[in-house]
């Protein structure tokens, strides 16, 4: 084969040296008899004996790979010898040993030639690819890859079986043209390339179109970038000549290209006629968009039969514009051929195709080609990427309205702790300032919610048993679902634990039961079950994948209206909802799928319309580390507010909420220092003689944020605690700005008690 390593070349020379030391030992026995001196005899007898040994080691080594040869070519014919594929045994260099039966009745007996040479008209380039090949088995033991051959297609694979010989087998297939005669007696020129564009195979049409067999695609194409439909230019033996490229992905990573020639004249209108077999959906259009011909692959596809009476708007739609109108203008000449994606009418299934119209003339009669390619998976993708585009939008747009909303939250609700201070319940106020303070509380739930369905909310996760969390909220949710409706609660044996936080999962469940009692007006059953789920593969559904591991899976089930089909992609939207004005703010599901997604679990929906629905929640399970199995200290006590001491530095962007907290803090007794940026402190700051305990500081603010002059100023001061505040997301802190030591955050909005509180917890 000549493109491996020389072992089996020194192998052949062995026999020579054999006869060179035997030389040599003849010559030290003709000294031995001739020479007068006795040391000199005494030399070339030891020598002799030397060559002699060499010669039958060498003798015995070589005896000793014959006979290992011999018990190689045995085994293979016991195990290879009747196997209906051809199959050989090769040295290191290519030379042919075994053959089987199968590759003596195919290619004859090829005893000491070399596998290229046997297969050097079998298929393009064997050198390249049986180097390529060995070269692989060398380093993994196997390797195999098909090729285009004259007869079809061929799976070449090779093992090695030992250090320097290989086991080739190659399987034929059946040509996959579906002509039943195969592609050389197809009457369109066709051929077979590779990936980078080397010419593999060329029937009997090309050939005769190009007066040859070209070794490159870019020897017949002027256009190096080949689209399937498109009209394209062909050098020919008689010059340029326009055809359509058809195209479709052969095996191995092969291109089957098939030409058809555009008729110029009413006369080579015969020319499209034999487009029958071709493996390439094809469709002919009269000017008035009726279908004139369809070939196999095109009524295989769409689902029609070639005596079918239909039209181009008959098969498809979603242009923005009546189809046919588009179908006239190719016709007419008024816009350029090309491609676009339509929609089939008729299927159970959306299905989607790429059409490419191109205008013929048939016996002075204007008509249009088309080329069709399956588009579905593509349009898939492009749904799937629109969707998470939206998405993405939507949670952005919500985070930054939650951030804004909750300053405006948090000096409303500020505010009014302080007026509530001020007055007692005897107060005609009183109660008023209790209901702005319950309503402001409102708000910040639904703005909690935005954070939720745009993963931004803070969320503090633990191990959970879903037994456990389900059980303990049972009671509360027979009290939401109501008389009418009965809650059954079933719970998997040896569930494992989960990682998430208690309040928000229990806040999914009450949304899901709450939604499933809504869809029952009439009454019914809900049945929230658990199951533990073990996926050995992964799990795809709904434009999502779920890995293959173990889960704890959690179904709420009710037996309501159901949700319809076109409804059912967008229940997780954020104000979509099925129920009247005033009944629902279309939250409920979104902040559901926001913090399963932000829990690192999934969920999806199925329902059938009178039937009910099924809401489905997989968390991945959670094997608990040694430092998260230790008994806990139990909650926090709440601290005793004692008069505050110390110096507070605020610094807030936001004046109102500026305006709250420096009250709320000087009301606890401790002196508060005021800024309205990073800067202005860090000039505050420059006063050495100023004694500084405590930061207070927004996180993101115009110029230097929170965490930036934060570090700057604890280089000077470094015992200084820090309080980090933000209408954003504790992710916004954690994620992109380094831990700062001696550091807590609290989200806003808060209130005058969560603020001090924070505040004294850090002082002491």
């Amino acid at each position: 084969m000549g493109f491996a390593t020389p072992v089996t070349q020194v192998a052949r020379g062995v026999g020579q040296s054999v006869w060179v030391l035997l030389a040599a030992a003849i010559g030290c026995a003709v000294t031995i008899s001739l020479a007068p001196d006795p040391q000199i005899r005494l030399a070339a007898g030891v020598a002799g004996a030397t060559f002699c040994i060499f010669v039958l080691l060498l003798r015995g080594a070589v005896l000793r790979d014959s006979a290992r040869q011999h018990r190689l070519e045995r085994d293979l014919a016991q195990i290879m010898g009747h196997d209906a594929a051809p199959c050989f045994s090769t040295d290191g260099s290519g030379i042919i040993g075994f053959q089987n039966t199968a590759a003596r009745d195919r290619f004859g007996i090829r005893d000491g030639t070399t596998l290229i040479a046997t297969l050097k008209d079998f298929f393009a380039s064997p050198a390249s690819v049986l180097y390529r090949l060995q070269t692989r088995a060398m380093s993994l033991g196997f390797a195999r890859e098909d090729v285009v051959t004259r007869r079809g297609h061929t799976r070449l694979s090779v093992h090695r079986i030992a250090d320097s010989s290989f086991l080739w087998r190659l399987e034929e297939f059946q040509d996959r043209s579906g002509t039943g005669r195969g592609a050389e007696t197809l009457s369109l020129p066709m051929l077979v390339a590779s990936k980078a564009g080397v010419v593999l195979f060329t029937n009997e049409a090309m050939r005769r179109l190009l007066g040859g067999r070209p070794k490159r695609l870019d020897r017949i194409f002027a256009d190096q970038v080949l689209r399937s439909g498109e009209e394209i230019q062909v050098s020919s033996v008689d010059g340029p000549v326009r055809a359509i490229l058809a195209e479709v992905e052969g095996a191995g990573e092969r291109r089957e290209i098939y030409l058809l020639p555009v008729p110029e004249t009413a006369a080579s209108g015969s020319a499209l006629a034999d487009f029958e077999n071709v493996p390439v959906a094809l469709l002919k259009f009269a000017s008035d968009g009726a279908l004139v011909l369809a070939n196999r692959a095109a009524c295989e596809v769409l689902g029609i039969t070639p005596e079918e009476d239909t039209a181009f708007h008959d098969l498809f739609e979603g242009l923005g514009r009546p189809v046919a109108d588009w179908l006239s203008d190719v016709v007419a000449g008024r816009v350029p051929a090309g491609g676009e994606v339509l929609r089939l009418r008729h299927g159970e299934a959306d299905a989607y195709f790429q059409i490419s119209l191109r205008r013929i003339v048939e016996q002075g009669r204007p008509a249009v080609l088309a080329v069709l390619n399956d588009a579905t998976a593509l349009k898939k993708l492009e749904a799937q990427f629109v969707q998470s585009q939206k998405m993405q939008a939507i949670g952005q747009l919500a985070g930054g309205i939650a951030h804004d909303f909750n300053n405006l939250l948090t000096a409303i609700s500020g505010h009014c702790d302080l007026l509530l201070l001020r007055h007692d319940r005897s107060d005609p106020e009183f109660a008023d300032l209790v209901q702005i303070h319950q309503n402001a509380n409102r708000a910040a739930s639904l703005v909690g919610q935005l954070l939720a369905f745009s993963r931004k909310q803070t969320l503090k996760p633990e191990m959970l048993e879903l037994q456990e969390v389900l059980s303990d909220l049972t009671h509360l949710l027979n009290r939401l679902v109501g008389e009418r409706i009965t809650l059954r609660l079933t719970h998997a044996p040896d569930l494992g634990a989960i990682r998430a936080d208690k309040r928000q999962l229990e806040q999914v469940v009450m949304n899901l039961v709450v939604n499933a009692r809504d869809a029952m007006p009439m009454g019914g059953t809900i049945r929230i079950e658990t199951e533990a789920l073990t996926l050995r593969e992964e799990l795809r559904r709904d434009r999502a994948v779920v890995p293959p591991g173990e889960y704890a899976v959690i179904r709420v089930l009710d037996t309501g209206v159901g949700i319809p089909a076109d409804r059912l992609q967008k229940v997780f939207e954020p104000f979509f909802t099925t129920k009247r004005v005033g009944e629902g703010t279309g939250l409920g599901l979104s902040t559901a799928y926001g913090i399963v997604k932000q829990s690192g679990g999934f969920i999806f929906v199925d329902s059938e319309i009178g039937l009910g629905t099924v809401f489905h929640l997989y968390f991945p399970i959670h094997h608990a580390t040694e430092a998260e199995r230790l008994p806990g200290k139990g909650a926090a006590r709440r601290p005793v507010l004692k008069p505050g001491e110390g110096v507070v530095l605020l610094v807030e962007d936001e004046a109102p909420v500026r305006a709250f907290a420096s009250r709320a803090l000087r009301l606890r007794g401790y002196t508060v220092l005021e800024a309205d940026s990073a800067e202005q402190a860090l000039r505050t700051l420059e006063d050495p003689a100023l004694d500084v305990d405590i930061f207070v500081t927004d996180v993101v603010m115009p110029g230097m944020d929170g965490p930036s002059w934060v570090r700057q100023a604890l280089e000077a001061r470094p015992n200084v605690r820090v309080v980090f505040v933000s209408g954003y997301a504790e992710d916004c802190l954690s994620e992109n700005q380094a831990r700062i030591p001696n550091s807590v955050f609290l989200p806003k909005p808060f209130s005058l008690n969560d603020l001090t509180e924070t505040v004294q917890g850090q002082m002491h």
